[in-house]
């Protein structure tokens, strides 16, 4: 890819955080621009398409010849297939988190887009988000020996526009559980083990156990109150406390520094990244361990 090249970005999904966070995102990425839409509703996919220049597509296929990239705002379930097939194209792709709800399918989505040669970024989104990025610079320059995250969602919330299927199925664990997961690995070092047991309505508790001898828990839900709503992560050690600024976070922001980034990868030819695919993986794996946990617990 020439260095003045822009890099043209294909976007898979119409829904609400394709429309205010991944589309205006892309929009404002220097570097890139917003070329195609395709989506199961062909109306709604030439919509999006044609507020940034583009071209809406009902054929998947004719999507992919059109871009040299693709970002993915769908659910989990339905991403990795669509995204195998983007990479065998060519296309460098840019994930949303889940990267998928089962270790082997995100294993088998890591050895496609190795063998394809394609640049590919997970969109964790704080690990793309300017003020965090710099909080995560901080604390590398000192030591800590644990965290804990609480992330209270209220998206099932019969008014919230994250009321979605997918969400309503795997609830907390699997829609913010990656974010407390990578945020607490990217501070604390890699995570060896998870601990999990659940609580009602939707609540997980996770003890993470870190490679560094740290350790770590996440409280996660999507069926907290509205007045409950809310991220917060500290870290512990031997200088005190630390808060990260989840207040100055602007997803939209970091979606276009993810798009940026992605396209510099593509020009370089770096496939190396905090949040590539192995890290995609290596939080699915955490995850779904917890996920067998928590089933195990219900059952007994």
């Amino acid at each position: 890819m020439p260095d003045d090249a822009m890099l043209r970005f294909g976007l898979v999904g119409t829904g609400y955080w394709a429309r205010e966070t991944h589309a205006p995102g892309i929009a404002a990425a220097a570097g890139a621009t917003l070329a195609a839409v395709w989506g199961r509703d062909h109306e709604a996919a030439s919509a999006l398409a044609a507020r940034y220049g583009g071209v809406g597509h009902d054929d998947f296929d004719s999507f992919l010849a059109d871009v040299d990239a693709v970002s993915f705002s769908v659910p989990p379930d339905v991403q990795p297939a669509l995204a195998m097939r983007a990479a065998a194209a060519g296309k460098h792709v840019l994930l949303e988190k889940p990267m998928a709800l089962d270790e082997a399918i995100g294993d088998e989505l890591v050895r496609a887009v190795d063998a394809s040669g394609v640049a590919a970024l997970v969109f964790f989104t704080h690990l793309f988000s300017p003020p965090v990025m710099a909080w995560f610079e901080e604390c590398d320059a000192d030591l800590w020996l644990g965290g804990d995250a609480y992330w209270l969602g209220s998206a099932l919330a019969d008014e919230n526009p994250f009321n979605t299927p997918w969400r309503r199925r795997y609830g907390g664990l699997w829609d913010v559980g990656p974010h407390a997961v990578v945020d607490l690995w990217r501070t604390l070092g890699p995570v060896v083990r998870v601990t999990a047991e659940s609580g009602a309505p939707d609540v997980t508790h996770l003890v993470l156990h870190h490679e560094s001898g740290a350790s770590s828990t996440c409280t996660l839900t999507l069926s907290a109150p509205d007045p409950a709503d809310g991220f917060t992560m500290m870290l512990w050690g031997p200088r005190g406390r630390t808060h990260m600024p989840i207040d100055d976070v602007d997803s939209m922001a970091a979606l276009t520094v993810a798009a940026e980034t992605l396209a510099d990868m593509a020009r370089t030819g770096d496939r190396d990244h905090r949040a590539g695919m192995r890290m995609g993986a290596d939080v699915t794996r955490i995850l779904a361990d917890a996920q067998r946990q928590v089933d195990a617990g219900t059952r007994s």
